[in-house]
C-alpha cells in the first residue's frame, strides 16, 4: 500500500510540473514574442504617454493591442498581472519529484558503481544526496556570479553568453563522471531550471518590486532594473528547449549510457539555443535559417556520436551453446525483483514501465529489451544492486546472438 501511494503522488506530483511548466515556457515564449515583435507607435498620444513599442494581434476571434512604455505609464492600474508563481511551481513540484525519485532512491539512480572517479563509485546514499544538492547550489551561484561580474550593466552580453555556454559544458562534463548516467542528464537540465527560477526569485521579480515601488512614489524607476530583468529573460528563453529535452532523457538509454555522454549532452543544449535563436530572431522580422540549420547539424552529430559501434563483445556468439533456462535463472535472480507483478524490491507498488519478467513466456518476449538495457548499455540493473556480473551480460548476449544466428 505505501508503495502505491507513492506511485500515486508520484503521478500527481508529476502532472502539477508539466502543467505548470507548460505555462510557465508558453508565457515566457509569449512575452518574448511580444518583446521582440514590437513596432514603433503611430498615434502620437502614445508617443506622448511615452509608449514605445506597440503589437496588435488576433487569437480566438478578438484582437488585441498591446503596449510597452519606455520605462513606466503615468499610472499604474491596480491590477497589474505578475507572473512568478508558475515559475516557483515549476521548480518546486521539480525538486518535489527528484526528492521523491532520485534522493529516496540513490543507490538505484544517484550512485555511478563504475565511475572512474573512486570517491563517487564509493559514495554512499546520504553523500550522493548531499553531493547532488550542492551541484544544484553551485551551478546557480557560478551562473549568477558569472552574471554579475562579466556584464554587470548588461553591456557585454555576448561575452557573458560564451561563459555561460562554458559552463554548461564543464557542468556536462562533471555530471556524467559524478552521477548514474540518467540522472547526469537530468541534474544538468536542473541546474539549468534552477538558474531560470532563480532569475525569476531574485532578479526578475524584485527589480519590477523596485519599479512599480518607485512609481507609487512618483520617482523615476531605475532604468538598470529594467534591463537586468530583461537580460535574465533572455537566458530563461534560451535555456526551455535544452531543459525540456534533458528532462526527456531519462526514457533513452542510449543517449544517457554513451561513453561520451557528455559531448552529446552540451551538443543538444547548443542545438536547442541555436533553433530558439531563430524563433527570437523571427519574431523581431527576421528570417535566419542559418540557426535552424546549425541547430540541426549539431543533433545530426549526435546521431552520429551515439550510434552503437557494432556489436559488443559480450554479444559474440559463445563457442558452446546457451540454453535459454541459464538466461531465464539470471533474469530471474537479477531482474525479476523489480520487474514483477508484485516486486519484492522495495519501492515498487507494480513492474517499472510495466515490463515483467516474472515468468519464462514473458522473458522470451522482453529478451531484445533485456539484451539493449543489460548487455550493450548495461543501463540495467539500476545501480546494479543486484550485483549482475559480466559474465552473466555475456551469457544473455550469446543467447540472444545465438537466435539472431538460426
Amino acid at each position: 500500500m505505501q508503495a502505491y501511494l507513492l506511485d500515486f503522488a508520484n503521478m500527481l506530483l508529476r502532472w502539477l510540473h508539466v502543467i505548470a511548466a507548460i505555462a510557465w515556457i508558453g508565457e515566457s515564449i509569449y512575452f518574448v514574442m511580444l518583446d521582440n515583435g514590437l513596432r514603433a507607435p503611430k498615434a502620437a498620444e502614445d508617443k506622448e504617454k511615452g509608449v514605445f513599442g506597440e503589437m496588435w494581434a488576433v487569437h480566438g476571434g478578438g484582437f488585441y493591442h498591446n503596449q510597452k512604455y519606455t520605462s513606466a505609464p503615468a499610472k499604474l492600474p491596480g491590477d497589474l498581472h505578475w507572473s512568478f508563481w508558475k515559475a516557483y511551481t515549476t521548480w518546486l513540484s521539480g525538486f518535489g519529484l527528484f526528492i521523491m525519485l532520485y534522493m529516496a532512491n540513490p543507490s538505484f539512480y544517484l550512485i555511478d558503481t563504475s565511475s572512474d572517479w573512486a570517491w563517487a563509485a564509493n559514495m554512499t546514499g546520504w553523500q550522493a544526496n548531499i553531493v547532488a544538492l550542492l551541484f544544484l547550489l553551485a551551478g546557480w551561484v557560478v551562473y549568477n556570479e558569472l552574471c554579475k561580474r562579466i556584464s554587470p550593466n548588461m553591456e557585454r552580453d555576448g561575452i557573458l553568453s560564451i561563459a555561460v555556454a562554458v559552463m554548461m559544458v564543464i557542468v556536462a562534463y562533471l555530471s556524467t563522471q559524478i552521477f548514474a548516467g540518467r540522472a547526469a542528464f537530468l541534474l544538468t537540465g536542473a541546474v539549468m531550471a534552477t538558474a531560470m527560477s532563480a532569475n525569476v526569485f531574485f532578479w526578475i521579480i524584485p527589480g519590477q518590486r523596485r519599479m512599480v515601488k518607485a512609481m507609487k512614489a512618483g520617482e523615476t524607476p531605475d532604468p538598470i532594473d529594467g534591463k537586468r530583468g530583461k537580460q535574465r529573460s533572455v537566458h530563461n528563453t534560451y535555456f526551455t528547449l535544452p531543459v525540456v529535452l534533458l528532462m526527456l532523457s531519462n526514457h533513452y538509454s542510449f543517449l544517457f549510457s554513451h561513453p561520451m555522454s557528455w559531448l552529446i549532452m552540451a551538443l543538444f543544449i547548443f542545438a536547442g539555443a541555436l533553433i530558439r535563436q531563430f524563433f527570437v530572431v523571427m519574431h523581431t522580422g527576421k528570417i535566419q535559417v542559418g540557426y535552424p540549420i546549425a541547430g540541426v547539424a549539431l543533433i545530426l552529430l549526435n546521431v552520429w556520436i551515439a550510434v552503437p559501434s557494432g556489436e559488443p563483445a559480450a554479444t559474440a556468439q559463445a563457442s558452446e551453446q546457451v540454453a535459454f533456462s541459464e538466461v531465464e535463472q539470471v533474469v530471474v535472480e537479477r531482474c525479476a525483483g523489480c520487474h514483477a507483478a508484485e516486486p519484492s524490491f522495495g519501492g515498487f507498488a507494480s513492474a517499472p514501465a510495466g515490463v515483467r519478467l516474472d515468468s519464462a513466456e514473458l522473458i522470451r518476449q522482453h529478451i531484445a529489451d533485456i539484451g539493449r538495457v543489460s548487455v550493450q548499455s548495461q543501463y540495467m540493473p539500476l545501480g546494479n544492486v543486484t550485483q549482475m556480473t559480466e559474465e552473466e551480460r555475456a551469457l544473455i548476449g550469446s543467447w540472444i546472438a545465438q537466435q539472431s544466428a538460426k
